[in-house]
């Protein structure tokens, strides 16, 4: 029996839909990501504070940029930052405390991870990149050591940070493979050193990426739309 015109308009519909899913996995598409667009309230304090969810990206719904520190004393602060107009940045650092991240993967492979980080004359400059895909009871690293610069510093090649200007030496990336297609996946930017007091680093642009990757039932969808184009004609 021959399917109806109306059924047929209607599965073309959702084999569209499921088309347009699809054609997301040709390319990397941005997962989540925070380019600071609102100020930390003057006067934050503590060992821990939490920014909020990603500001652009395909799955920002709880996703999640906070801070924590082993000092109560430490400021959180929104001063300019790499190119926007705000950043977010904290003084106080110990080893081990950190900058965190969390997002869903879900659906998503080859996922990769950059942020733009600077420092103080007196900021921690030596940085780890760790992961973990079960909520924190076991972590990997993705990057033993990363040198944050301070902008500005004679022989850098670059300036202080402003919210016209944005500069490639500050920015970090790499390659987050065992990622892929977690409901939920952190990353964190771990001090390896304890500095003066009132050091500070402050980091913007944090963004997590991927190449979607559609449900099966996506991909028996495209084939329908290709049916029905051959039945119709």
């Amino acid at each position: 029996m021959e399917p109806s015109v109306q059924n047929l308009s209607k599965l073309t519909i959702v084999a569209a839909v499921a088309a347009s899913a699809l054609s997301l996995s040709a390319s990397g598409a941005v997962i989540a990501s925070w380019s600071m667009p609102t100020s930390v309230t003057t006067g934050t304090v503590g060992t821990s504070f939490t920014y909020g969810a990603a500001d652009a990206g395909e799955a920002t719904a709880g996703s999640s940029l906070s801070s924590t520190h082993a000092a109560a004393a430490t400021a959180y602060s929104s001063p300019a930052g790499n190119g926007s107009t705000y950043s977010l940045s904290s003084n106080n650092w110990a080893i081990g405390d950190y900058y965190q991240v969390t997002v869903s993967t879900s659906n998503y492979q080859e996922v990769s991870f950059s942020w733009d980080q600077s420092r103080s004359s007196t900021g921690p400059s030596s940085f780890e990149l760790v992961m973990s895909t079960d909520g924190g009871s076991t972590w990997s690293t993705l990057m033993a050591s990363v040198t944050v610069i301070q902008a500005g510093l004679a022989g850098t090649n670059t300036t202080s940070w402003n919210a016209t200007t944005s500069q490639a030496a500050f920015t970090t990336s790499t390659a987050a493979a065992d990622a892929s297609d977690h409901a939920s996946v952190i990353f964190r930017i771990r001090s390896l050193v304890t500095t003066a007091a009132a050091g500070t680093s402050r980091i913007d642009n944090v963004v997590v990426s991927g190449t979607f990757v559609p449900a099966p039932g996506a991909v028996a969808l495209l084939g329908l739309a290709g049916l029905i184009n051959r039945r119709r004609r």
